[in-house]
């Protein structure tokens, strides 16, 4: 076993995996099925791993959805997301030492020699420095290490440190970064140019996360160690001294970005998530890897603020630097997830199985995690890209237990993943958890994390090929030996002024027998959180404030195409503005109003819009699913599509509604049909516009319909650009529909027309989210191939509402089906749809409401393949950008 203190000679894998005393706190899993368990990890590795070499390689990432390659540059951009794409296969390089944990070594030789023969590393391409890091360098490097156990083992005995020596020539494309006066590394670089020069179109940026600058030093060490040249460790501990100098040196806590050239803290927000978490994961394993204590000291003292500020166990909450008691912000992302694997590195296993449990519940609730979700467990943002990082804390706890639980808790990330992410072309991320719909995207480092950790969680010693005690995980998951530790580096003298403080060092472990006195301990710990989570999902309370009095019109009874209505509006100094997208605008001129009277009125009636919309935000239904379930599509397609608040509840019925769809005849429904007998016990598809929702339902539930789906006629509407809407009634009772009526985005629709225009049949199940294949099919033959262990749909008790924050607009939905004009939401592209009125200054105060419907359009616009369309799906919304571009 590798020492790491040169002083007390610690162990490395003391810190590594504390514990090994057998805990039995739950019923034991047998060898056969962790047996059983592990190979099923290897089959969905084999279908996503071959999946991308059949479809997408030599690309950087496979797209499951329409089976090929993302080619940076020929696939609409993601924006900084792409910036993690560089045309150098990086799947592939991203998952080798995937291939030689999993004991597939003669997929691994054949890799490395595609890697060696294909893969260039000069192009005209900006990319991330810290993605380009821990993907692309981290890869070769994990590779490396790999090669060389095979040939000291006597295979690959043909390799000459090639992988090595790629590593080395991208650690110099990567050095221009730190070309900066503080040493921390411009966010981008251009892999031929560098940053300086207009012919590297980089290098003007300012700021950088600190996970970005902070995530350098394994690889960077690692690559000196490896070749004896010391500049990239130098200059990752530079990195690393800089980000240490500017901590908030009363909390000794440190920002989420920061200035590059003057190291002033851009956003002064604090957690353990996104745009920080990997920052204190490497100062940990830089001392483990490195034996370096000034690592470990520094670790230890940002680790005791975070216990202090951000820690509310079970919850990690952001705090602000400089008030760190102050919290900034009522919601976590996923990334936080990694956080118990790192505390049981750490040895602090009590906060580690609490915060763990919390994560497990919410991912039963959802299925997955939510890329962020609120201090009550509801979903923030919706969207789950296959994140590995509940899946390694969930490894790191059993190596710290061997408590059972965790495997059942590794089971239902299985499960899941078989049932709500594989498509046939691998596993597709998930546009929103609460609908089941998908993304066309595959990360690598779902394989190059996933299948490591899930793999190792149900595998027995004897089932790797070596000891994974003698190896460091990276962020990325990459294998790096522990015998670097003793190799020749060029280790910087501490700080100037800055001495070792021995009291903030914690040199041993503990001992599980006397962490654990009581084998119940953990599940001890778990059941609270279990509880407090089960009792979370509270039903949405409406509340109205009193009016200031009752106006001639009052706003819930307003219908736009009532012409007594139109009059009262322009009495009241209140005119009508038809927008373009349908909508109407409402605008109150005090002055034009035919008396003070009639002007106090029309001012009391657009108070009462607002506060209609203030009140119909809390009342905001949740995203249906339209889940395409004939051949060829057998429920892999989802739809996200919006509610209507009249007619069948289906979040009430544990079926949904399930039927073949036809187009109604007259296209809108606001008629009798024409069709009526083809229409009869089928779901009926209609076009919006010219009459109201209600109208629509009326008259395909008059012909026999047992569902609709309007679809949106504004050409390039869709859910990925637009927050979904509620089709609200048309001012009467309508009581009178009974079946479900859902709404689909223009984009959406069309992939529902074309799948028509194609097939002959189809058949769609509406629903409030996405069944899994196997009750979808009960009692039929299953296409294609469900793996054993699956079961039916999501746990019960799921929260769906969602809680926003105050920045988020309010939602207006007049009785009469119209609604507040939509704006652009700055959290999640598929929630359901957050409208607001808002007052404007100046001549008075304006509303806006959507008339509901407008004239169809001219032309059939569904000419492009259900193939094009879906992969024209994106991704642009503000906020979820923003904690892409902190770090993924």
């Amino acid at each position: 076993m590798w020492m790491l203190h040169s002083a007390t000679m610690l162990p490395a894998f003391l810190l590594l995996f504390l514990m090994r005393t057998s805990i039995s706190l739950s019923e034991t899993m047998s060898r056969d099925e962790k047996n059983k368990l592990r190979n099923q990890v290897v089959e969905m590795f084999d279908h996503a791993y071959q999946n991308y070499m059949d479809h997408a390689y030599p690309a950087d990432e496979l797209m499951p959805l329409t089976c090929r390659g993302r080619v940076r540059g020929l696939e609409p951009s993601r924006g900084d997301i792409d910036d993690a794409l560089g045309k150098f296969s990086l799947t592939l390089i991203d998952t080798l030492d995937t291939l030689a944990l999993l004991n597939k070594t003669v997929e691994f030789e054949e890799a490395v020699r595609r890697v060696v023969a294909d893969v260039r590393l000069d192009n005209d391409i900006v990319v991330s420095v810290f993605e380009t890091n821990i993907r692309v360098l981290g890869g070769l490097l994990g590779g490396h290490s790999m090669a060389v156990m095979l040939k000291e083992s006597g295979q690959m005995v043909w390799y000459q440190d090639e992988l090595l020596h790629m590593a080395k020539d991208l650690g110099l494309r990567l050095l221009p970064a730190f070309n900066t006066s503080s040493g921390l590394p411009y966010p981008r670089v251009n892999l031929r140019y560098g940053v300086r020069g207009p012919e590297t179109r980089t290098g003007t940026e300012t700021d950088t996360c600190t996970a970005c600058a902070g995530t350098i030093i394994l690889e960077f060490a690692a690559l000196s160690r490896f070749t004896g040249d010391p500049t990239f460790e130098a200059h990752a501990r530079r990195a690393l001294d800089f980000l240490w100098e500017k901590r908030q040196r009363n909390s000794n806590l440190v920002g989420t970005t920061i200035n590059i050239h003057s190291g002033e803290w851009v956003r002064r927000d604090s957690g353990v998530g996104a745009g920080i978490d990997s920052y204190y994961e490497y100062l940990m394993k830089a001392y483990i890897l490195l034996g370096d204590d000034q690592y470990l000291q520094r670790f230890n003292t940002h680790y005791a603020s975070i216990m202090k500020y951000i820690s509310q166990p079970p919850l990690l909450l952001d705090v602000h630097i400089h008030k760190p008691l102050l919290p900034a912000r009522t919601w976590m992302d996923s990334l936080l997830a990694f956080f118990p694997g790192l505390q049981v590195l750490k040895g602090d296993i009590r906060p580690a199985i609490e915060t763990h449990e919390m994560l497990y519940q919410v991912t039963k609730k959802h299925n997955f995690l939510p890329e962020a979700f609120t201090t009550d467990f509801r979903v923030h943002w919706a969207q789950h890209p296959l994140r590995p990082e509940f899946a390694e804390s969930t490894y790191f706890l059993y190596k710290a237990t061997k408590d059972p639980y965790y495997l059942e808790v590794g089971r239902t990330i299985l499960e899941n993943l078989n049932r709500y992410a594989r498509v046939p072309c691998g596993f597709a991320a998930m546009k929103d958890v609460r609908t089941g719909s998908h993304e066309d995207r595959m990360d690598s480092f779902f394989l190059a994390e996933m299948f490591k950790y899930l793999f190792l969680l149900f595998a027995e010693e004897e089932d790797l090929p070596f000891n994974v005690e003698d190896y460091i995980f990276t962020t990325e998951a990459h294998l790096l030996p522990l015998s670097l530790s003793t190799a020749s580096n060029s280790q910087a003298p501490p700080l100037a002024g800055e001495e070792l403080d021995d009291s903030n060092f914690e040199w041993t472990c503990p001992n599980t027998r006397l962490l654990f006195p009581d084998p119940a301990f953990p599940r001890n710990l778990r059941d609270p959180v279990r509880s407090a989570l089960d009792k979370s999902c509270p039903h949405p309370t409406t509340h109205r404030e009193p009016g200031m009095g009752r106006p001639p019109l009052r706003a819930q009874d307003f219908m736009v195409n009532n012409p007594e209505h139109l009059e009262l509006l322009r009495r009241m100094g209140v005119s009508l503005i038809h927008l373009k997208d349908g909508r109407v605008q409402l605008i109150q001129h005090a002055t034009q109003a035919v008396s003070a009277v009639a002007a106090e009125d029309g001012m009391r009636f657009m108070q009462e819009m607002m506060e209609l919309s203030s009140q119909q935000q809390k009342e905001q239904l949740p995203p249906r699913a339209v889940q395409i379930v004939s051949h060829p599509f057998f429920g892999r397609v989802v739809l996200t599509a919006g509610p209507a608040q009249f007619g069948m509840d289906l979040s009430k019925s544990s079926s949904g509604v399930r039927g073949f769809v036809t187009v109604a005849e007259p296209y809108n429904g606001c008629s009798e049909l024409s069709n009526g007998e083809i229409v009869a016990g089928r779901i009926a598809l209609l076009q919006r516009g010219q009459c109201m929702f209600a109208e629509k339902a009326r008259h395909i539930q008059k012909a026999g319909a047992i569902g609709g789906i309007v679809i949106d006629d504004n050409e390039g509407s869709s859910s990925d650009t637009a927050p979904l809407f509620q089709m609200a009634g048309d001012g009467r009772n309508t009581d009178d529909v009974t079946l479900p009526l859902l709404f689909l985005f223009h984009k959406e629709g069309n992939i529902l027309l074309e799948a028509l225009k194609e097939n002959r049949e189809v058949e769609v199940l509406l629903s409030d989210k996405a069944r899994d294949r196997e009750s979808i099919f009960k009692g039929k033959a299953l296409p294609g191939t469900l793996l054993d262990g699956s079961t039916d749909g999501a746990e019960e008790g799921a929260c769906f509402t969602e809680e926003k924050d105050n920045t988020s607009p309010a939602s207006s939905e007049p009785v009469d089906q119209s609604q507040v004009t939509t704006q652009e939401q700055t959290t999640d592209d598929s929630v359901v749809g957050q409208e607001s009125v808002q007052p404007v200054g100046g001549l008075g105060s304006y509303a806006s409401v959507d008339e509901g419907e407008e004239p169809a359009a001219d032309g059939d616009s569904s000419s492009q393949s259900v193939d094009s369309l879906m992969a024209d799906w994106q991704e642009d919304l503000e906020a979820f950008k923003q904690m892409e571009k902190d770090e993924l």
